[in-house]
């Protein structure tokens, strides 16, 4: 879950701080010490509970790099104690290593440095599923639906190559260069380029558009440092459509900044209203309210949570519920409610350590129990499905004694989550589990890069995103098509499932087959026409209001 944390300020250095946090580790060396040493370590007496907590903690390491059995890696025992140290506090306080502190960073910063493409590996080959807009590749030619079968000269095809090792010889420092050679359909031979790496953005806005008449339909998948100037290009394109009401999705958003959060739920409510309140231990209570900014106050509105909204997400949905602003629809949200403030370290490193809690406008807080360790406190996410409350808004075992009443009268829960209005149970039996199983094994995936190539030219002169979401029909003969790839696969067909599933196999061909020619244009306004959530918000939204 991404640690959400008070950005604006300036992270501080402690440059003592790594000392500090050197040796908690080694307690775990347990009966072993006690069965032939009773000596003090060395400038360390141990004489009294309230000797200093510090002076143990480095004599102790001195003692380890003096005496213990074998030669220790310190640089390693300390981040491990780091590590070990926050994570005994709550399941939130985190050490960042220098060495994963760029990636860790990237999706809250909003860019990253590369050659700009989103990509997928089918039959062990990495595919360019769309160039990034404005990024090097796209500028150079790169296209959607090419296959990168070498970088720097040296073969990436068929080796069993992995996400994480694209990553390493894709990405790099702006400005230094990379050569691939491109597979393209239509093309004999292979296509080399050079790219000159840039710095990439990264959107958090997934999708906007109309998904009916005078409804718009936005999806913000975290809360970054570009996501409310996101936000608002989104709604001006929208408004210039026709847009009257909204639904704005934050399912499965695992939160980010905190002000990026208050931004967008001050677009939505009057001026002077609270938005939320963050309170610690050493940290007093502050408030963030609205102000007179904000062009949809007073339209129709619906947020779409999930068990994966967490965060900055629960802060948007809890203030617009807290001011009887909009109807919150979905399933109870994750729970994170603890703030954490980040502290850089010498050496690249940093530490989020939890400074306060989220409270929302009426008092709730938005946290979670973590009392039986971190990992029960990620286990109850699942425990969810297997206790119902994913399909029954009456298993929901959060604690209902923890009341509390909006300014219009509604009750409220505390206790963990945003508990939604409206409830839309997991749809389960969305698709079968035949067509599960061929999507997770990539078939599904591998069959609409392979149509995608072959008709790109003719389906691109004729569609557009638009015309492709509502004029393009999957006929039966590509289901055909289908059923042949599976037959060279040796997948077995049964013949229940050749009736039952074609009309999702249908949506998620089409979907894909969309993505890989116009990208999420055409991908989420497909995948989204059977989404149980989406058709209640829009239930909800054309009631007439009384």
């Amino acid at each position: 879950m991404s640690d959400s944390y008070q950005s604006g300020e300036k992270p501080k250095i402690n440059p003592f701080l790594p000392l500090y946090f050197s040796v908690i580790l080694v307690i775990g060396i347990g009966a072993g010490y006690f069965l032939s040493f009773n000596s003090p370590i060395p400038g360390y007496g141990g004489k009294s509970q309230n000797d200093n907590a510090y002076s143990k903690i480095t004599s102790l390491l001195e003692y380890i790099k003096l005496d213990y059995v074998d030669t220790i890696n310190e640089k390693q025992l300390v981040e491990r104690t780091v590590t070990s140290m926050l994570q005994s506090l709550d399941p939130h306080s985190s050490y960042i290593p220098a060495s994963d502190f760029a990636q860790v960073n990237e999706s809250l910063e909003g860019n990253f440095e590369g050659i700009g493409i989103e990509f997928n590996i089918i039959n062990d080959t990495i595919r360019v599923i769309t160039p990034i807009s404005g990024g090097p590749s796209e500028k150079l030619g790169i296209r959607a639906g090419d296959k990168i079968v070498k970088v720097d000269g040296k073969n990436i095809a068929g080796i069993k190559i992995t996400n994480k090792e694209v990553f390493e010889k894709l990405r790099g420092k702006e400005g230094s260069e990379v050569s691939v050679s491109v597979l393209r359909a239509g093309v004999a031979t292979a296509i080399d380029f050079k790219i000159t790496r840039g710095e990439i953005p990264l959107y958090s806005i997934d999708i906007s558009y109309i998904v009916k008449p005078g409804i718009g339909y936005m999806k913000i998948s975290r809360f970054a440092a570009t996501t409310y100037e996101e936000y608002l290009a989104a709604f001006n394109d929208l408004t210039k459509k026709g847009m009257k009401k909204l639904i704005l999705d934050l399912r499965g958003n695992p939160g980010g900044f905190l002000k990026a959060a208050v931004d967008i739920a001050d677009e939505f409510l009057m001026n002077g209203l609270h938005i939320v309140y963050t309170e610690g231990r050493a940290n007093p209570k502050k408030v963030y309210k609205s102000t007179e900014r904000g062009s949809f106050e007073n339209s129709p509105l619906v947020i779409l949570i999930d068990e994966g909204s967490a965060s900055a997400s629960e802060i948007v949905a809890g203030a617009v519920q807290d001011n009887d602003r909009a109807t919150i629809i979905g399933r109870r949200s994750f729970g994170k409610g603890l703030v954490q403030d980040q502290r850089d370290l010498p050496d690249g490193s940093a530490v989020r350590l939890t400074v306060a809690r989220y409270y929302t406008p009426t008092g709730r807080c938005i946290q979670k129990s973590y009392e039986k360790g971190t990992e029960e406190y990620y286990q109850e996410e699942i425990g969810r499905y297997s206790d119902g409350e994913l399909v029954s808004a009456d298993s929901n075992k959060f604690d209902k004694s923890k009341k509390f009443i909006t300014p219009g009268g509604k009750i409220v829960y505390g206790g963990g989550g945003i508990m939604p209005d409206v409830f839309v149970s997991l749809d389960t039996a969305k698709y079968s589990h035949f067509v599960n199983r061929l999507f997770y094994t990539g078939l599904i995936t591998e069959f609409g890069f392979s149509y995608s190539d072959k008709h790109r030219d003719e389906l691109t002169k004729k569609y557009t995103a638009d015309k492709f979401v509502t004029d393009f029909v999957l006929s039966d003969n590509i289901i055909v098509e289908f059923y042949e790839l599976l037959q060279k696969k040796k997948v077995e067909i049964p013949d229940s499932e050749r009736t039952k599933s074609t009309a999702n196999l249908k949506q998620l061909i089409k979907a894909l087959i969309g993505r890989n020619l116009y990208d999420k244009d055409a991908y989420y306004p497909i995948i989204n026409q059977t989404d149980n959530s989406i058709k209640k918000a829009i239930e909800v939204l054309e009631k007439p209001l009384k």
